[in-house]
């Protein structure tokens, strides 16, 4: 079928969005197939933390970047110094992905495309750092570049500068939801003609020791001593998620624009839904009524109903909470007997939880999963939970063809976004 038979819109007339590049640095190494190979395989990418002794903490484990050097990918000494670490890892993650998409910013017009990226904390290093110089040095030896290094949005405004993209550069800040809420507000922007192309996604340097000190004592975090039992999404055993760090980020397009420049498709965001629970600072609401929302907001907007779904990438934290309520909102979308069957992973048994980048980095997996006809396991898992009952798979599910997949992500505060995310297929005017 010829470009130009191609149906790029959708049928309320809006542009069809689709991704056609993806970079990602996570604790499984730099670049997109570390990832997936780690997820597919089912391994757990926790290690004891290096960065900073935790012998006075009651955690000891992280989904850690260890020995990463900025200047082996890419980036000047200078850079390497000056940029926080969670601008490091957007910018690795951000060429990988405009590499893949084979985006050339001669050939685009730089007002029509956009930097939406986000951090869930920023630059914590250099806020524990400026603090700590300004007690014990005084206020003439902070430095000058203190506030532009450690703002959150600095990882937006440099991947701007880097590569010469003059549109929308904002970046979403929603906790743990903070990559999905990025990578959807790009979508929208795309629909609805504001811009042709975005590098959306987000980044975190969270194994810190403020991070850890805080989360831990919220009792949030996981105090298991075996890294490799620490993170255990849906299991009966679970105790809580292991902080992760890292960044992902995506390329995404207006079908139109892909096709015209001879970009290839790797699959299609159909569906965005984002709502707030109104409950509670740090607890999702239990009944999931938020959650709910923003999943069938996706679907439908994708034109799909629930007997569609292949399958859920969930939140899936390793939290008694978390999978309480994700385990309630897909029976409560799909129906008690149905939700139950359909097919449930959470990619942070391997990775930790990565905060603000989650979203974006399980993002690339569902569009991995779609267009491979696959579902991957969930590391850590293998006692079922009876209170949350759901289908986690402990083993990839292959030559599985779906029509549409579903990726969660809850951020304290009570901030809900879904993903819809389809295989890229061409429809007919």
């Amino acid at each position: 079928m010829s470009e130009a038979t191609v149906n790029t819109k959708r049928p309320d007339g809006s542009n069809r969005v689709v991704i056609t590049g993806m970079g990602a640095i996570t604790p499984a190494g730099v670049g997109v197939e570390a990832l997936w190979k780690a997820v597919m395989g089912r391994e757990c990418c926790i290690r004891p933390i290096e960065r900073f002794d935790t012998t006075d903490y009651e955690v000891h484990n992280a989904g850690e970047i260890c020995g990463f050097d900025a200047t082996e990918h890419g980036l000047t000494k200078k850079e390497s110094r000056r940029f926080e670490r969670f601008v490091q890892y957007a910018i690795v993650a951000s060429d990988e992905a405009i590499a893949q998409a084979g985006l050339s910013m001669e050939d685009e017009d730089p007002s029509r495309v956009s930097v939406v990226f986000g951090s869930g904390i920023g630059g914590i290093d250099e806020l524990e750092s400026g603090f700590k110089t300004l007690f014990e040095k005084g206020p003439k030896r902070v430095s000058p570049l203190f506030v532009p290094t450690m703002i959150g949005n600095i990882a937006a405004g440099n991947l701007a500068i880097r590569y010469g993209m003059k549109g929308e550069c904002i970046n979403v800040v929603t906790a743990c939801a903070t990559g999905a809420h990025c990578i959807g507000q790009a979508v929208r922007d795309i629909r609805h003609g504001y811009t042709d192309v975005a590098l959306a996604g987000g980044a975190e340097e969270s194994v810190n020791p403020i991070c850890i000190a805080g989360f831990a004592n919220l009792g949030a975090l996981s105090r298991e001593e075996d890294p490799l039992r620490a993170s255990r999404p849906f299991d009966l055993n679970r105790e809580g998620f292991v902080a992760g760090e890292g960044a992902g980020a995506v390329i995404l397009e207006s079908l139109e624009h892909a096709l015209a420049r001879g970009a290839k498709p790797l699959a299609e965001i159909t569906g965005f839904g984002s709502t707030g629970d109104a409950y509670h600072m740090t607890a999702p609401d239990p009944e999931g009524e938020g959650v709910v929302r923003a999943m069938r907001i996706a679907l439908e907007e994708g034109g799909f109903t629930p007997a569609d779904l292949g399958h859920f990438n969930a939140h899936g934290t390793g939290t008694h909470a978390n999978e309480l309520t994700e385990s309630k909102a897909l029976r409560a979308l799909c129906g008690e007997e149905a939700g139950i069957k359909v097919p449930v992973c959470s990619v942070k048994g391997t990775t930790g939880h990565t905060l603000g980048a989650a979203g974006a980095v399980e993002a690339i997996v569902t569009a991995l999963s779609v267009a491979n006809d696959c579902v991957p396991p969930t590391a850590g898992f293998e006692t079922p939970d009876p209170e949350a009952p759901a289908n986690v798979l402990a083993e990839p599910l292959e030559n599985y063809k779906q029509k549409v997949a579903l990726s969660n992500s809850l951020g304290f505060g009570g901030h809900n976004a879904c993903l819809a995310i389809s295989p890229y297929e061409v429809a007919a005017e």
